[in-house]
């Protein structure tokens, strides 16, 4: 798989291995497996999905993938696998911590993320931040910089800000090096001025929720909509759908992406993943695998090319929708109806 520049000499694989899937706290009826989970890593890798997106507060994640780094490198006949990955982590301080936030914290949740990794350094720690309210993002941006220079750190990123946040950071000359979003058919708030500022200023958009959660899919085609879910994700994107306009408008969108699909022999899915791929400023699109089910498709998202009128069918449908709207993660961060799937204080 060809790599795409997120930076100047940094490189990631334009289809990211997502870690939710994998946490303790993600799955609603099964367990992780953690020797499947470790074997199905080092697929991915050989298959060239080589970046590998997790993080601090993704119980056992961060563990799981040293584990596998270690037996690659056994696999490898001794050699280092760490070349050949790169590691994206998130620092999430905890919610009830903002209001008297101390940089300390994530000098100490940097080491200990280094620590469950087993390396000396991560290609990329994106901050989250939970309110708004309590203004410290910027000190913590200014810590994981400061990281940065002492070389634990190689890149240093952002997730789920909106643009004003985002737009302080740049002009308070901390610039992130990408910035990861919800971003899907289904949630276009990105292009309410956050695509464009990004591409504008080298900022590379990182995307999860490209198949809400596995709602784009065949499964669901001409489905009734479920009462009962499997995930998290299966919840927090059954009312992504409901804002985007419901049941109804969301099988219209499935039944053209089905027709595209079968056009390019492939899945809804990777349709839907390879749309978000080719949008502005779009460096890579996170797909939240918990095994290998579906990784011959994964591989083929960056190869699909659309024709115009594939893409017009697409937006004949978008235009029907009513959301979500506002910024980048408003919702998420302030309507109790998405932030109760939320866990706020996992640190």
């Amino acid at each position: 798989m060809k790599k795409r520049e997120l930076v100047a000499g940094y490189e990631i694989s334009p289809v990211i291995k997502g870690g939710w899937q994998l946490s303790s706290g993600h799955s609603l009826n099964y367990d992780i497996q953690e020797q499947a989970a470790i074997s199905d890593m080092i697929s991915f890798i050989k298959s060239g999905i080589t970046t590998f997106d997790f993080g601090d507060i993704y119980t056992g994640v961060e563990e799981l993938v040293g584990k596998t780094l270690v037996q690659l490198t056994q696999e490898l006949g001794g050699a280092s696998a760490r070349e050949k990955v790169q590691l994206h982590t998130k620092y999430v301080p905890n919610e009830t911590f903002l209001k008297d936030f101390d940089r300390s914290d994530a000098i100490t949740i940097v080491n200990r993320s280094l620590a469950r990794l087993g390396v000396d350094q991560v290609d990329l720690v994106q901050l989250h931040w939970w309110r708004y309210e309590d203004r410290h993002y910027l000190t913590a941006m200014e810590a994981l910089f400061g990281l940065k220079e002492l070389g634990k750190i190689r890149n240093v990123g952002i997730t789920n800000f909106d643009l004003k946040r985002l737009e302080e950071m740049v002009t308070a000359g901390l610039k992130p090096a990408s910035h990861q979003i919800q971003y899907s058919m289904l949630d276009r708030r990105a292009e309410q001025g956050m695509s464009q500022f990004c591409d504008e200023n080298g900022i590379g958009i990182l995307c999860y929720g490209t198949v809400a959660g596995g709602f784009f899919s065949e499964k669901f085609l001409g489905a009734a909509e479920p009462t009962q879910v499997e995930t998290r994700s299966n919840v927090k994107y059954q009312i992504i759908i409901d804002e985007f306009g419901g049941w109804e408008l969301f099988q219209a969108l499935l039944r053209v992406c089905k027709t595209i699909a079968d056009s390019h022999q492939t899945d809804i899915g990777t349709i839907a993943s390879a749309w978000v791929l080719a949008r502005p400023a779009v460096k890579g699109v996170i797909v939240g695998a918990r095994n290998i089910a579906h990784i011959d498709s994964n591989v083929k998202i960056p190869q699909i090319i659309f024709t115009s009128q594939e893409l017009e069918e697409i937006d004949e449908v978008l235009s029907e929708s009513k959301g979500p709207t506002g910024p980048v993660y408003d919702l998420e961060r302030y309507s109790e109806k998405h932030r109760k799937i939320m866990h706020t204080n996992n640190n």
